[in-house]
């Protein structure tokens, strides 16, 4: 299909991208839609679902199924290694035609509800695309494409996984998060104090930068400015590289709890306070954009608002509306069993069957000691191989040597340059660096990396960002699956899916449908496992939550 506002075009394709029909004219693309919607259920093929489905929504259409050609295009050209060339759909008939290749257009600036975005995630005015020629033939040089990579079957389940995230991600942006303002209000009025009249930190961060000041001996200081911080320990004869949270907990200063404490209140006076609120919290509903595939590993980003970065406190204010309530769902030690499903490893996967991964891999090889086997298998995936973990990592290393190669092969990779892909085949990108938030804590502990040469030092870096992309885009991939299933699950309900991070997924439903959603939600579960994994002892429970408020889910 193809179309501007309104009118468009569709023709029919078989299942190699051929057409099947005549080319037909619609003077309303909406009414066209919903009724071969009602009496075919196909898959449509568009450029991409943000620049046509909010428009369809709105227009009381929703549909079951799609292709979008742009994420498709971007995970082909990184499967080929090509990373940063347009992905668009003129991109892609230029490299299939010969002819221009225009660039990507810039990313649409976020606009909260109300503020001039009356329809919700419309495309800036243009230039019409390619027409529906070229849609026909990029759509089927890319089902071509995905047949000659190494698993076909896998790509096509990412790529399936990939296009209903774009019409979920429409669709929670325009449900919109349950949010009660008045509640939010009290929250903030009970961590901060009384706002500040006259636009600056409201009292209870005014009155730690006081305190803050007066345990250096300083008349004034600006507590929300590293520069000045790190003078201020350095004239107390500490030196710090900087005045990140993990940096300033091994300090002995009785600064040091003042500003951890300010750090926190700042950070939610500055991303979710007063002025946030009034900006995205419109008709009790926070409204977001959500970006599948928005981070390298295949994770979702949001465009404005913050919305995988809501503080648990904050999340009091997430209040279903009266007779509905929440079904929050979590996915715990997702990573850990991921890699006990794609390694191979037979007794990592054995310990995968138990409910608890940590407590069995203890019982198998670790004297019952859970603490120490966590190490052992977070410091397998995430590079940690210096100090404290090295005894448990030998542990870790004879018990389960598949599991830990598995790892360990994708960092050499990574190190020499090579292509690290996912278990469906998404292909981690040259140069990345990091995939966890900086104030958890130094990426690599070792010291020796400080006396390596800059390229030494890259190379390692590289390692650990692909010793681990392929576990946590593998994770990805099971929970964008997840979401898709539980998707298909809820069509026809009264449920809708307000909210996914990561791991996590929230539905928001009518009381008497809740266990009937929690349901949905575990088969939902099951179906991603056996989709990517097939047979696999491993099982990947899911923590169910049925609450008012989402702060009160487990």
């Amino acid at each position: 299909m193809a179309g501007e506002r309104g009118g468009g075009e569709l023709r029919p394709l078989d299942a190699a991208g051929r057409p099947v029909g005549p080319t037909e004219t619609v003077s309303d693309l909406a009414a066209a839609m919903a009724a071969r919607e009602a009496t075919e259920h196909p898959r449509w093929v568009w450029a991409t679902a943000g620049a046509i489905y909010p428009t369809l929504l709105r227009a009381g259409v929703r549909v079951e199924r799609c292709h979008d050609v742009e994420l498709t295009e971007a995970l082909l050209l990184g499967h080929a290694g090509r990373w940063g060339e347009p992905r668009s759909l003129a991109a892609a008939w230029g490299r299939l035609t010969g002819g221009p290749v225009p660039a990507d257009p810039p990313p649409r600036a976020a606009a909260p509800p109300g503020h001039g975005q009356g329809a919700l995630f419309d495309t800036l005015p243009g230039p019409p695309g390619p027409g529906i020629e070229a849609l026909t033939q990029v759509y089927a040089d890319q089902l071509a494409r995905v047949a000659t990579t190494a698993h076909p079957g896998r790509f096509r389940l990412l790529v399936a996984a990939e296009s209903a995230g774009a019409l979920i991600a429409v669709e929670m942006g325009a449900a919109g998060l349950p949010w009660r303002a008045e509640v939010h209000d009290e929250i903030l009025a009970e961590l901060l104090g009384e706002p500040s009249p006259v636009g600056g930190p409201p009292r209870r961060l005014a009155e730690l930068a006081s305190r803050i000041a007066d345990a250096f001996g300083v008349r004034h200081l600006h507590a929300d400015s590293p520069a000045e911080l790190l003078k201020a320990f350095a004239r107390a004869g500490v030196e710090l590289p900087s005045t990140r949270a993990w940096v300033l907990r091994g300090v002995d200063h009785p600064a040091v709890p003042l500003l951890l404490e300010y750090k926190e209140l700042y950070r939610i006076w500055t991303a979710h306070g007063w002025s946030w609120r009034e900006q995205w919290v419109r008709d009790g509903r926070f409204q977001s954009e959500y970006v599948p595939g928005g981070v390298v590993s295949g994770r979702w980003a949001t465009r404005g608002g913050g919305a995988l970065q809501i503080p648990k406190v904050i999340r009091r204010a997430v209040v279903a509306d009266p007779g509905w309530r929440l079904v929050v769902a979590d996915a715990g030690q997702l990573e850990p069993r991921v890699l006990a499903a794609v390694s191979g490893d037979a007794r990592l996967a054995a310990a995968g069957g138990a409910g608890d991964l940590y407590a069995a891999l203890a019982r198998d090889s670790f004297g019952g000691d859970r603490p120490r086997a966590k190490v052992a298998l977070l410091g397998a995936m995430y590079g940690q191989t210096g100090g404290a973990a090295v005894p448990a990592l030998a542990v870790l290393k004879r018990s389960y040597p598949t599991a830990f190669g598995y790892v360990e092969a994708a960092a050499r990779t990574g190190e020499a340059g090579g292509l690290v892909r996912s278990w469906l085949g998404r292909t981690c990108p040259p140069g990345s660096v990091g995939l966890g938030d900086p104030d958890e804590g130094p990426a690599d502990p070792d010291a020796a990396a400080d006396r390596q040469s800059p390229r030494a030092r890259a190379a390692r870096s590289r390692g650990r960002f692909t010793r681990n992309f392929v576990i946590q885009a593998t994770a990805a991939e099971w929970a964008s699956t997840l979401l898709a299933t539980l998707r298909t699950e809820l069509a026809g309900t009264d449920a809708e899916l307000v909210f996914f991070q990561h791991d996590e997924v929230v539905a928001h439903c009518p009381a008497e449908q809740a266990e009937a959603v929690a349901a949905a939600v575990r088969r939902a579960g099951e179906r991603a496992t056996a989709l990517l994994f097939g047979d696999t002892p491993v099982r990947f429970p899911l923590d169910l939550s049925i609450v008012d408020c989402y702060a009160d889910a487990a």
